[in-house]
């Protein structure tokens, strides 16, 4: 691991997206309520908030982190849903790595909830819109 302990705590936040395309019927299930395992959304939801939390014990090398706040957000699109996680800490290291976890994991629940009903899904996309703090400041995608 870097060695972080003389770096000062900050206060600091990442933004996170990715997309989930899903078949027309899959929607229609999430839309319907028929989605055998309950709802997708809200399950999407809870486990992008955990996994934000399990980061370190996912990701060899990443410092675990205090997180102040982590929120998940799942979007309806034609084809699917734009998932979107914000996550903050004040530590002496970025939340990057949190809020893309927040995303792959609130994905791989979805595609987990429909995959008797859609073998087609892709999850794509995942990518660091914004992060704030630290030495480096502020970040954004164009």
């Amino acid at each position: 691991m870097v060695d972080v302990s003389r770096k000062p705590a900050t206060a600091r936040e990442a933004v996170a997206r990715g997309h989930i395309s899903l078949s027309p019927a899959a929607i229609e299930a999430i839309r319907a309520g028929r989605v055998a395992k309950g709802d997708p959304l809200q399950a999407a939801r809870i486990a992008g908030i955990m996994g934000a939390k399990r980061t370190a014990d996912l990701v060899p090398l990443c410092h675990p982190l205090p997180l102040t706040h982590v929120d998940v957000e799942l979007t309806a699109t034609p084809g699917g849903y734009d998932i979107e996680a914000r996550a903050r800490t004040t530590a002496p290291t970025g939340v990057e790595m949190e809020a893309l976890t927040a995303v792959s994991v609130a994905a791989l629940t979805v595609y987990d909830m429909l995959k008797a009903v859609d073998k087609t899904m892709v999850i794509g996309e995942i990518r660091l819109m914004e992060k704030r703090g630290g030495r480096s400041g502020e970040w954004r995608r164009e």
